[in-house]
């Protein structure tokens, strides 16, 4: 782990951070957390997809994505409420026991074959305690790291656990492969996961209960109620800062969340061609296999965005980076999707796992430099409502778009269309200039950012704790 540090951090500070005790144990329970949810997330997919005594729809796979995003969109701003009210080590230490529970339970009802919709209910419940988790996992940072660590926590922290995500997405692929097809596959997954969640419990509870805050002052903390309240109202707040003041942060928003919404509908259609074409209906293994490789070559295509964008925003601009990345993929969803036929398509989710976190990463810096201080956390909370909306949306259109087998011309050409309307449109945009400067208090400085400011954000960008993943 001292060794991943030292990669993405300059030189001692991976190990200055890991010889905090503090910083271990929340770091320890990050993992064990975010480990088990890539085999909760695996174990949906395998429930919903690939059980042989059921035929998925994209309605069913519209419906599993409306599970997993959205306790994101609805609870997500309210989120830090309760936050700041609670104590973080108690929700890290209660909200992993009860999605043990939950976890548990949901495996019992997958052996008795319940109707799907209640399956739905209880899977929605394990991921709406989730928000709270990711949530208080980065809130409880700056009490267990000093100012002078703080930014390469923020860097190391959510680093190492998506990277945890992905070996416990890859390790549920493989015992999936290995167990026999059926109901009681589906429920060793589940049980799995909880046996993580309940790991992670046990990670918080060597921290003590007041460690990770939150610490309140002689002032007593307002009502709820009135919090909640103004909450909705700050959002609207950032809405309204968005429309009238920071133009280039709408503009990029508006083209993010409609490429997020074509990745939406072209993950739906992967989902259906490796379970209904990549495989016959009394060999699903071979779906599944095709499924992981594909979700691999994406996660390559992401992290490889974090290496390239630095280098393509030096030499076209962070905006004309975004209409880059806007381009390439109206060109490669048709010259690639069109084939229907596994290569080509796992090419396809490379390059497009490239640009869509490209064009994320270049909001993430439009955002940061043209929204001031006193507004950025409201619009961040606004950019994840639109991020994961978009993509519950898109699996709904798809549900209505596409065949079972999910070889649909309509959904490959209405997303490379769109994609290139987002290139016309947000290019257009750009002859406003770039993006003011601005100060604390929201408004613009007489000057711009510079292109030094402009590469740091980018690089950086991908790690930004407000920034929705």
């Amino acid at each position: 782990m001292s060794i991943i540090g030292d990669l993405l951090l300059p030189r001692g500070r991976g190990a200055a951070l890991l010889g905090l005790s503090g910083f271990r144990r929340l770091l320890g329970t990050r993992l064990l957390s975010q480990l088990s949810d890539g085999v909760f997330q695996v174990s949906l997919a395998s429930y919903v997809v690939f059980s042989p005594e059921r035929q998925p729809t994209p309605g069913a796979i519209a419906s599993a994505f409306a599970v997993m995003l959205l306790p994101f969109c609805l609870f997500g701003p309210f989120a830090g409420v309760l936050l700041d009210r609670w104590r973080r080590r108690q929700i890290l230490l209660y909200g992993n026991l009860i999605r043990l529970v939950l976890c548990t339970a949901t495996a019992g009802l997958v052996l008795l074959q319940v109707p799907t919709p209640v399956f739905f209910a209880a899977a929605l419940l394990v991921t709406g305690v989730n928000r709270f988790i990711l949530a208080g996992l980065s809130a409880a940072l700056p009490q267990v790291v000093p100012d002078d660590l703080l930014v390469g926590a923020n860097a190391l922290a959510p680093t190492m656990g998506t990277i945890a995500g992905t070996v416990g997405g890859s390790a549920a692929f493989i015992v999936r492969l290995v167990l026999p097809a059926g109901t009681e596959a589906n429920a060793v997954l589940l049980l799995l996961a909880g046996i993580g969640y309940g790991s992670a419990s046990l990670a918080a509870a060597t921290m003590s209960r007041d460690l990770l805050g939150p610490v309140h002052g002689a002032k007593a903390p307002q009502p709820l109620r009135q919090v909640v309240v103004e909450t909705a109202q700050g959002l609207l707040a950032g809405v309204r800062e968005l429309v009238h003041n920071c133009r280039p942060a709408a503009f990029a928003l508006a083209a993010v969340t409609v490429s997020r919404f074509c990745y939406g509908l072209l993950l739906v259609l992967l989902l259906m061609l490796c379970r209904n074409t990549f495989a016959s209906p009394d060999n699903q293994s071979a779906g599944i296999r095709w499924l992981g490789t594909a979700l691999a070559a994406s996660a390559v295509g992401y992290f490889a965005a974090a290496v390239v964008t630095p280098w393509a925003t030096r030499r076209v601009g962070v905006g004309g980076w975004l209409v880059l990345c806007s381009v390439l993929a109206a060109v490669l969803t048709p010259a690639l999707g069109l084939f229907f036929t596994p290569v080509p398509i796992i090419t396809a989710a490379c390059l497009l796992g490239l640009v869509a976190q490209g064009a994320k990463i270049s909001t993430d810096t439009i955002v940061q430099t043209s929204v001031g201080d006193a507004y950025r956390g409201r619009v961040f909370s606004v950019y994840d409502v639109l991020f994961n909306g978009a993509l519950v949306a898109a699996a709904a259109v798809a549900a209505a778009l596409m065949p079972t087998s999910g070889r649909s011309i309509t959904v490959i050409l209405v997303s490379s269309a769109l994609y290139a309307a987002t290139a016309l449109g947000f290019g257009l945009t750009l002859r406003e200039g770039p993006p003011a400067a601005r100060r604390p208090d929201g408004l613009p400085t007489d000057g711009l950012p510079t292109d030094a400011e402009a590469r740091s954000e980018a690089g950086t960008a991908s790690a930004t704790p407000s920034a929705p993943a």
